[in-house]
Order: structure tokens, then C-alpha cells, then sequence
């Protein structure tokens, strides 16, 4: 009983592989990587609808990703390249892409057998608490919001600023005037 024979196996069916996962890791800020075996078809199928929008979960053969990542900024993931490996190509949201993925653990009983095994960001490796403390910071819309709400937040303080001392005096004025009435 042979190993698989279909266009994936092929030279043109791997070149085509490698060719995606290059283009996946151009467009990555982030890859991480788990085990992929006693993974069920059904199990990677709900693994990635879960995830965020921008985020590409996919079992890639070590030599295949191997050759995707020469010459890149996630040269150093080959020391990752161990045993079957699922990878996740991560656009923008980190830290959904971390919630969702320890929800799928959490639903399918995977913790103790699928965790995860390392991380690339910006040509530097990082083990799995690594990527976890990664997921934990803001997002850039979280950072965008926050710079945006202190912009915000600058002209309304510097026009209270300038209103107070003018209401003090108001009110001096004003109570000024009342004794004089009286």
C-alpha cells in the first residue's frame, strides 16, 4: 500500500505549496506552530473557521517549509521544523488568533497534547510562552484607539484649562457686584 500519489506528492504540486507559503509568510507578522498529528480532518476543519479573518491555519511538510522560509525573516523557524507541524500565518490579530486557537483546545480536549511548540516575529524565535506573552499585548487598533482617545481628550483639557481662570473671575465679578447692591 503506497504513500499518497495525488498532485500534492507531485514536484509541481510542492513547488505550488512552497510558492503559497512563501506569499502566506510575506503577508504574516507572526507564525507559530503546533503538532498536527491525531488532529482529525473535522477537528483542522473547525480549527480554521474559528479563526480571525487574516489568519491561515495549514500543515506544511518540514522540507516544504524549510524551502518556503530561506532566505526570509522566518529563516530561524527550521528549528521548529520537527515532527508533523500545523502552522498558523498570523496577519494582524495575534491575540484573537491565540483566543481562539485555546478555545478550540479547550473544546476538543487537546491541551495536554497539542501545545504550542514556538513562534517567529521579526526574524526572532520565541517558545510557547513567548508567543502567549505576544498575544497578550494590544493590537494595533487597541494602540490606534488609545492614541486617538488622548488626541481626543487634548483640546477638551486645554479649553478647560483657559475656561477656569476666566469663571473664577466671573464669579468674583458677579459677587463683587451682589455686595455692592445690597
Amino acid at each position: 500500500m503506497g504513500g499518497a500519489q495525488g498532485y500534492a506528492t507531485s514536484l509541481e504540486g510542492k513547488k505550488n505549496t512552497v510558492t503559497k507559503v512563501q506569499s502566506l509568510l510575506d503577508s504574516s507578522q507572526m507564525v507559530f506552530t503546533i503538532p498536527a498529528g491525531s488532529i482529525t480532518v473535522a477537528q483542522t476543519q473547525a480549527l480554521r473557521r474559528s479563526m480571525p479573518s487574516g489568519t491561515t491555519v495549514q500543515i506544511v511538510k518540514n522540507k516544504l517549509m524549510a524551502r518556503a522560509v530561506e532566505g526570509t525573516d522566518y529563516a530561524v523557524a527550521t528549528s521548529l521544523l520537527q515532527g508533523a507541524n500545523a502552522w498558523f500565518f498570523i496577519e494582524e490579530d495575534i491575540g484573537g488568533t491565540l483566543k481562539a486557537y485555546n478555545a478550540f483546545l479547550k473544546n476538543f480536549g487537546k491541551r495536554e497534547s497539542h501545545p504550542i511548540l514556538g513562534g517567529v516575529i521579526e526574524g526572532n524565535t520565541y517558545d510557547a510562552a513567548g508567543v502567549e506573552a505576544i498575544g497578550k499585548l494590544p493590537s494595533k487598533q487597541d494602540l490606534y484607539a488609545k492614541i486617538a482617545g488622548s488626541i481626543k481628550a487634548v483640546p477638551t483639557k486645554v479649553a478647560r484649562v483657559i475656561k477656569a481662570p476666566n469663571s473664577k473671575l466671573a464669579r468674583a465679578i458677579k459677587l463683587a457686584t451682589d455686595e455692592v447692591h445690597k
